[in-house]
């Protein structure tokens, strides 16, 4: 599978340490390096030793979905040809058989794991909460991953394979903060209790809908606002007033469910129109009004707002892998990324991402880079003139300078 088998990448050792770095690409990183010394150990699964490390994975994954290569082989082909490349994804001993796409497939899942959980709790401390009243509110969804059909594991009906991240998403900070992946018909459901944790508030729609795990999300403190189907059954079990002339024009206290299957649990049900159409709400949460409710679900548009930039942006499904560990890894990689973003644009303009400041990232990255190595020419070239001078004036002692 891997071009580095027959074609190893080595390390151009003259090369100065000037033409290698790039400050800004060394800024964005900073938290992550900060965080790789207390990350589970990568071992390696034989008595040689690693070369290719965690930290040399990690840094080349970030770099792919900061410059949006289409593939790894773009990824290779840079480090041939750009020494900063080559320092970010190869280790001073070159590349023999630890390679790019073996490391990616077989190990580094773990690693990945402990570092976004890590840097989402640092993002946390960077980004203010947008909605702290409405308390702690985890938006969650998936998202599809086109498949080719040698991908056996990612099922999804015959003659397409797709596989699906489960995604929970906070949304007070916008930032991604769990997922999981499964084929394309994994179930959303019972992901919920996994994202979201006690106290907090699961907003979910329609396709969560299901009355029995409604009752064991609030036997385990779990809150929830959920748009349910508008052919539900329910009990009414009393009628809440409420103000009158704006969208709402629904608000009691039910029962989901019919005589055979219903809820044990009451909930507040919330009817409002937006655009013409009519949703019906539920939760648990008796402190929020109608209007708050109807505001927390709409918010819920913010994962899916987050799913098309990361996606169009940072070009997170142009895998590199095909089985699943090695897309496991690849998405991780992409909301590390992403997370990073959060943390060095907040820290340096106090904003969150978007378009123009990851333009001015990317043309930053390479201004260094391109920068360094016209300096380490000049110098060198500047060197070697001062040399020529020397030897011809040693060559021929009567030279008149």
């Amino acid at each position: 599978m891997s071009i580095l088998s027959t074609s190893p990448l080595s390390p151009l050792h003259k090369e100065s340490k000037m033409d290698r770095r790039s400050p800004t690409f060394s800024d964005l990183l900073y938290p992550l390096e900060h965080q790789l010394a207390y990350l589970p150990p990568l071992e390696s699964g034989c008595n040689r030793a690693l070369t290719y490390r965690f930290d040399h994975q990690i840094r080349a994954l970030v770099y792919y979905h900061i410059e949006t290569f289409s593939s790894g082989l773009d990824l290779l082909h840079a480090a041939r040809c750009d020494p900063f490349v080559r320092s970010l994804l190869v280790p001073e001993t070159g590349l023999g058989q630890s390679t790019f796409y073996e490391a990616n497939a077989s190990r580094g899942s773990e690693q990945m794991i402990a570092l976004f959980e890590r840097l989402y709790k640092k993002a946390c401390r960077k980004v203010p909460m947008s909605y702290a009243n409405l308390g702690e509110l985890v938006a969650v969804d998936g998202s599809l991953i086109d498949a080719c059909l040698s991908m056996v594991w990612a099922d999804y009906r015959s003659g397409a394979r797709k596989a699906k991240m489960h995604t929970g998403f906070d949304l007070n900070r916008h930032l991604p903060k769990a997922i999981k992946l499964t084929d394309g018909n994994g179930a959303e459901r019972p992901f919920v209790a996994t994202f979201v944790e006690e106290d907090q508030t699961a907003v979910v729609d329609r396709g969560y809908q299901d009355h029995a795990l409604f009752d064991q999300w609030i036997d385990t403190n779990r809150h929830f606002v959920a748009r349910i189907k508008a052919n539900t059954l329910w009990e009414i079990m009393e009628e809440i007033p409420f103000e009158k002339g704006t969208s709402i024009f629904l608000y009691a206290k039910v029962l989901l469910g019919n005589k055979t299957c219903k809820m044990t649990h009451p909930v507040y049900l919330i009817g409002f129109k937006a655009e013409g159409k009519c949703y019906y709400i539920v939760t648990d949460r008796h402190d929020l009004s109608p209007e708050q409710v109807a505001f927390i679900f709409s918010l819920r548009w913010a994962i899916e707002t987050f799913f098309a930039w990361w996606k169009r942006h940072m070009k997170v499904y142009h895998l590199i892998s095909r089985n699943e560990h090695g897309v496991l890894v690849q998405l991780l990689a992409g909301l590390i990324t992403y997370l990073l973003l959060v943390i060095y644009f907040h820290r340096k303009y106090n904003k969150a991402p978007s378009l123009d400041l990851l333009r001015t990232l990317r043309w930053d990255i390479r201004h260094d880079a391109k920068a360094d190595i016209l300096l380490t020419t000049c110098i060198n070239i500047h060197i070697d003139y001062n040399v020529l001078m020397l030897f011809g004036h040693w060559a021929n002692p009567h030279a008149i300078s």
